[in-house]
């Protein structure tokens, strides 16, 4: 089973969006094996941003990032990562399609509310960095049989 990152983001922190962005994942049927409130270190967002080191616009990324604690999800799922790219919407939230978090909540490009892991590589580099293996669970859900069970190959 799949596992992916998911951190929302300082913006839909302090618009009082947590609940709402959580209920999507929720409702779509994906686990919630990990969830955490976190501030963000130097060192996490360098590393968590290193492919955009080098950009003019970094140090506001950083800035931004560092502004309110995060919320920090790790989900599982059956192909998790394209679900949960769907449901975030392009990162353009002024572009994003209707339906989406960012094409009905987000305000931007930075201001897009969540981050999503991009491939089941990425989420596999991405869910460690934010968590450590004792902050995961495992559990049975009835997701677990009755929806996944039928899709697998």
């Amino acid at each position: 089973m799949e596992r992916t990152l998911v951190l929302i983001k300082p913006d839909a922190v302090q618009r009082g969006l947590i609940g709402n962005i959580l209920n999507r994942f929720e409702r779509k049927g994906l686990k919630v094996v990990g969830l955490k409130l976190m501030e963000l270190s130097d060192e996490i967002l360098d590393d968590h941003y290193s492919h955009l080191s080098d950009k003019p616009f970094f140090p506001r990324i950083k800035l931004f990032m560092r502004s309110t604690p995060v919320i920090a999800i790790c989900l599982e799922g059956f192909e998790v990562v394209d679900t949960v790219r769907t449901l975030c919407g392009i990162t353009n939230s002024r572009e994003a399609a209707s339906g989406t978090i960012r094409g009905d909540l987000g305000m931007s490009i930075q201001c897009n509310l969540v981050h999503a892991s991009d491939s089941i590589e990425t989420a596999e580099v991405e869910v460690p960095r934010f968590f450590a293996a004792d902050e995961l669970t495992d559990y049975e859900s009835v997701t677990d049989t009755v929806i996944y069970a039928s899709d697998e190959r």
